[in-house]
């Protein structure tokens, strides 16, 4: 079974942002390559539509055998809220806890993230799982790139 990968929109556009260029391309490289899937929701999609052109084109270099798209439920609407209500993440923050659920939900492998303040933060990630746990979901995998790729690459 290849890695299911949720991608955030801050990993797309780290392509293109010099602190994370080279850990994202070589992520993207490992999806180009079929090594990985790229989990792409509907609200990572939104997000894009109003980036610049060349973040758009990165997932254009990703064949579509190697692109699983996912979609923001009702049911995941439903757990951003409680991330919120149990305190995870503030109000402000509902995009991110949208980002979290609908992974969590779509079951994938791991959630791979550049927002170490909302998202890739230990506190964070077990108040995340501490909910999924607590209202019946599984544990969820959240990465930075870098923890993802392998050296070797």
């Amino acid at each position: 079974m290849k890695l299911r990968v949720y991608l955030d929109t801050s990993v797309i556009g780290g392509c293109l942002d010099e602190e994370f260029r080279d850990i994202s391309r070589r992520l993207m490289r490992k999806f180009e390559r079929g090594e990985m899937i790229a989990v792409i929701s509907d609200l990572t999609a939104l997000e894009l539509k109003d980036s610049p052109l060349g973040v758009q084109k990165i997932l254009d270099e990703i064949p579509e055998e190697s692109i699983e798209y996912v979609e923001f439920t009702k049911e995941a609407a439903h757990l951003a809220q409680k991330y919120i209500f149990e305190g995870v993440l503030e109000k402000g923050k509902l995009v991110d806890a949208e980002h979290i659920a609908i992974a969590t939900i779509s079951r994938i492998d791991v959630l791979v993230s550049w927002n170490f303040r909302h998202i890739v933060n230990l506190p964070k990630i077990r108040g995340y799982n501490s909910v999924n746990l607590k209202y019946g979901y599984p544990l969820l995998e959240i990465r930075s790139p870098l923890e993802v790729v392998s050296y070797e690459d």
